[in-house]
């Protein structure tokens, strides 16, 4: 690493380098469009077609719920759901104030079941009892009725015994059946037990369906063509947003100018797309997008580079918020500090005055100062040797993983609801936001604690809890899995407990928990995107659907 590219950074200082490798995309996104809509002149026109053939299939009257229900979980799998929430609030509304359910077979009983629970509808988890035999047992062996019943016990919430059984009844059937499956099932049954829908990323599990829809003999033709179309309409959408973020990460030249933290402004991208995809969330998605890039640009300052003397500067130089402050921070650290003032100063003009709601700057600020605060936390961790308690570690972690900020950046970037009472309530870190906070923590340390010990970091979730219960790594590895699992319990009991307040912090707070999911199933998938997230890039941003 080149010493002169970061300015006034003391050569004399031993630092550290995590060799985080180079971004795998280049410059790919500077340019990267799929023309979609430019070779397709007569796409839009289909499109609404085919939208309107969609709603007429959806609000028809019907006596066969079984298969108004599938309709219903289709249109969602296939990504397409955002066109027709009002009708689909309206059919599962009449689909929870019905009993005909009572007369459902297993599989069509496990759809209902996550449909509704999974759209904030109390519904027991006592319908499945009636589908077990005398000892206690399911009573099926049929494939699809089983990927089904899995499906649905991932919105159990803690103390329901029935679901708890169903999940182990199901992996163990599904895992048998598995080599003996033909394509489609074979794949759709091969993703949830990877990663169940309702913990997998609505994107990607909509990429991953509709070549698998399209591939049934029971499909709807103008269904599964409609969510190939919409798919590379949005797909296109989402390209020219990405490349615009690119122009501002390239003209900052982040990379040049700190060459030890991460290039990544393709993947933190992908993160924020995944939390919120729709069309009309373009400009909070945009907003996001930079603020993902330039918060992972501080902590990798604080966590890698920095001295403790130049974190706490930058940390007083946040505090203050003023661009003064900037003669008052390293050089090598000014370019973050002016980039990050101009987020907020974009996100001022163009998202909050032009709503009138100017008090939520104030929200926007705090927060991100609250996270440069438990970055500071951390890195006199590291510098002065102190070890925290498990529960002192978990307290500022649940700040430092960036879901509170995240969620609450969101809330505001979203602006569909009364947002101060909102945003006063999310600021206290209710069970919502705990939730999913720690689940992004658990996930997080147990991938990454092993490559932080190799460049001299000892605190982790996993050290902290073998110090304090004077267990085994693999005990405490184990510990914090089993944790990840009370934590979805939790995060789906409250989401089901959502009043007027809180209601639109469901969304953010489940689907960014979906991103740690998918981001961290088989390492940090942000770090070394080399893998199986550059394949998952690619698939929603940079190839098309063929028609």
């Amino acid at each position: 690493m080149s010493s002169a590219k970061l300015g006034s950074a003391s050569e004399d200082v031993s630092r550290r380098d995590a060799n985080y490798h180079p971004t795998v995309w280049g410059d790919f996104f500077l340019t990267h469009s799929s023309n979609f809509l430019e070779n397709n002149d007569s796409i839009l026109e289909k499109h609404e077609e085919l939208k309107q053939e969609v709603r007429n299939l959806l609000v028809v009257e019907t006596s066969d719920l079984p298969s108004k229900i599938q309709l219903t979980d289709e249109i969602i799998r296939l990504g397409v759901g955002y066109h027709f929430e009002t009708e689909i609030k309206a059919q599962l509304e009449k689909l929870h104030d019905h009993q005909l359910h009572l007369n459902f077979d297993l599989l069509t009983t496990s759809v209902w079941f996550r449909l509704l629970r999974g759209h904030g509808f109390s519904i027991s988890s006592d319908v499945f009892k009636r589908f077990k035999n005398t000892k206690g047992e399911f009573k099926t062996e049929d494939a699809r009725t089983l990927w089904c019943l899995y499906e649905a016990t991932h919105l159990r919430v803690d103390g329901e015994d029935v679901l708890e059984e169903a999940i182990q009844f199901s992996r163990k059937k599904l895992e048998a059946l598995l080599p003996e499956l033909s394509f489609p099932l074979s794949e759709c049954v091969r993703d949830a037990l990877h990663i169940p829908y309702h913990r997998n990323v609505q994107r990607l599990a909509a990429r991953q369906y509709i070549p698998q829809y399209d591939a049934e003999p029971t499909k709807i033709e103008s269904l599964s063509l409609f969510a190939k179309i919409d798919f590379n309409m949005l797909q296109a959408l989402h390209q020219s947003e990405l490349r615009e973020a690119s122009r501002w990460w390239k003209e900052f030249d982040f990379p040049s100018k700190l060459p030890y933290a991460r290039d990544r402004i393709a993947e933190g991208y992908y993160w924020m797309m995944g939390a919120h995809f729709e069309p009309k969330f373009s400009l909070s998605r945009k907003f996001l997008n930079r603020i993902i890039g330039i918060t992972s640009l501080i902590d990798d300052t604080y966590d890698v580079y920095g001295t403790l003397e130049e974190v706490t500067l930058f940390t007083e130089a946040v505090e203050r918020w003023d661009i003064e402050a900037v003669k008052d921070i390293p050089k090598y650290m000014q370019v973050i500090y002016t980039g990050m003032l101009g987020i907020f100063e974009d996100f001022k003009d163009n998202l909050i005055n032009a709503r009138g709601k100017d008090y939520c700057i104030d929200y926007a600020i705090e927060v991100f100062k609250e996270i440069v605060r438990s970055y500071q936390r951390e890195a006199e961790y590291f510098h002065t040797g102190y070890v925290p308690s498990y529960d002192e570690y978990m307290e500022n972690s649940i700040i430092s993983g960036g879901y509170k900020m995240f969620i609450i950046l969101m809330l505001i970037g979203r602006g569909e609801f009364e947002l101060k009472e909102t945003l006063d309530w999310a600021s206290t870190i209710p069970e919502m936001v705990k939730a999913s906070s720690l689940i992004a923590r658990y996930i997080d340390d147990l991938q990454t604690y092993k490559a932080e010990e190799e460049r001299g970091e000892t605190v982790s979730a996993v050290r902290c809890y073998m110090r304090e219960y004077g267990v085994s790594e693999e005990e405490a590895c184990k510990k914090m899995r089993e944790m990840i699992e009370i934590e979805w319990k939790r995060l789906n009991k409250t989401t089901l407990e959502a009043d007027e307040i809180s209601s639109s912090v469901v969304i953010p707070s489940l689907n960014f928990t979906r991103v740690l999911e998918v981001m961290y199933d088989k390492g940090d998938g942000y770090s070394d995107s080399q893998g199986v997230t550059k394949d998952r890039i690619a698939a929603l941003l940079r190839h098309a659907i063929e028609i």
